[in-house]
């Protein structure tokens, strides 16, 4: 629920959509559609590998670095869309599609690393 409202409330702040995220939301792990165009869904497992939490902070490592590498092309990618924004009145797609994948990144490492998932994020944007 709270990684729900992170991602309504990160692609409202980044100019991503236009509706303002609402404060009320349902205290489940599903998604109530309120908002097709940011919906987020994560799947919570029936079990969890017991000694995993030991470990998977280590393993978190490279895609923290990964994750490094993906903020600073992001904020490039946001003073840009900001400019563009400002020349021809309309955001541009392409960026649009590298923060949109850049933050699910972002939200699959944090699932694994707060022990919401065991599968380990993959190295790509576009899973």
């Amino acid at each position: 629920m709270t990684y729900r409202y992170e991602w309504r409330a990160m692609t409202y702040a980044l100019f991503m959509h236009e509706d303002y995220p609402p404060f009320d939301f349902t205290l489940s792990s599903e998604d109530d559609g309120q908002e097709p165009h940011t919906s987020l869904r994560l799947a919570y497992p029936e079990q969890l590998e017991r000694w995993k939490p030991l470990y998977k902070w280590f393993l978190a490592i490279p895609q923290y670095f990964v994750l490094a590498g993906l903020f600073i092309a992001a904020c490039l990618g946001i003073i840009a869309g900001f400019f563009v924004v400002l020349l021809t009145g309309e955001y541009p797609e392409a960026i649009r599609d590298f923060l949109v994948s850049a933050y699910r990144y972002a939200l699959r490492v944090e699932a694994y690393v707060g022990l919401l998932t065991d599968r380990y994020p993959p190295f790509n944007l576009a899973a």
